[in-house]
């Protein structure tokens, strides 16, 4: 069952009222169609350098060849996306506010089996053509466009570029991995489904891979 909804401009919790940078990204009608776990999470702004700690298990996870070997030519600016089809290890996701940046700084850890686990890192700017733009270092970044697609959250990448200062240059389709979704998905009782997927315009969908999370105890 769908979560009560709260109309945004009447809501009697100010904590949903801390962080609209998110909310900005949205309509109202499509912010209204989210459960309000998922307005709590992306509405709760944190101070400067503090953390949120989520903590899950990947239940699912696939690469294809071509995947695999994307994933790891990627290790060459920092590994963005997962190595391994690995499933039933631990993942842990912190997202630290970064106000000199004016964004927010993501690390997922992943486990591996039999090797160490593998570390993930970027930084969410809400900047862009689309207003909110992922950094994945190297001068690499990527435009997001946020939806709500059946009461789930959605960032799906609408292109690439690559920067220099102050140059900002396109990147062609054929030097980028694919379009990039990532969705998020209440589950209730404080819990959420954080799935990520890359389809390649000419092999398809190449790296799925899904999560259960709740936030850590403080």
């Amino acid at each position: 069952m769908a979560s009560t909804r709260i109309p945004r401009s009447r809501t009697p919790d100010a904590r949903l009222l801390d962080d609209s940078r998110f909310r900005a990204l949205l309509s109202d009608e499509d912010w209204g169609r989210l459960p309000v776990a998922i307005w709590r999470r992306f509405s709760k702004r944190l101070s400067d350098g503090k953390t949120i700690v989520y903590v899950g298990l990947v239940d699912e996870a696939c690469l294809s060849r071509i995947g695999w070997w994307i994933a790891q030519l990627l290790r060459a600016i920092g590994g963005p996306l997962p190595t391994s089809a690995a499933t039933g290890v631990p993942i842990i996701v912190t997202v630290t506010e970064d106000a000199s940046a004016g964004g927010q700084t993501w690390t997922r850890i992943c486990a591996r089996r039999r090797r160490f686990p593998q570390v993930i890192r970027s930084a969410k700017c809400f900047a862009g053509p689309t207003g909110l733009e992922e950094y994945v270092g190297f001068g690499i970044s990527m435009a997001l466009r946020v939806s709500v697609e059946q009461e789930v959250l959605v960032f799906r990448s609408v292109g690439y570029s690559f920067g220099a200062g102050r140059l900002r240059l396109p990147m062609p389709a054929w030097l980028t991995p694919g379009v990039l979704t990532v969705t998020h998905k209440d589950l209730g009782g404080g819990e959420f489904r954080f799935t990520q997927e890359v389809v390649h315009p000419r092999f398809g969908e190449i790296i799925r891979q899904s999560a259960v999370f709740r936030e850590a105890s403080s």
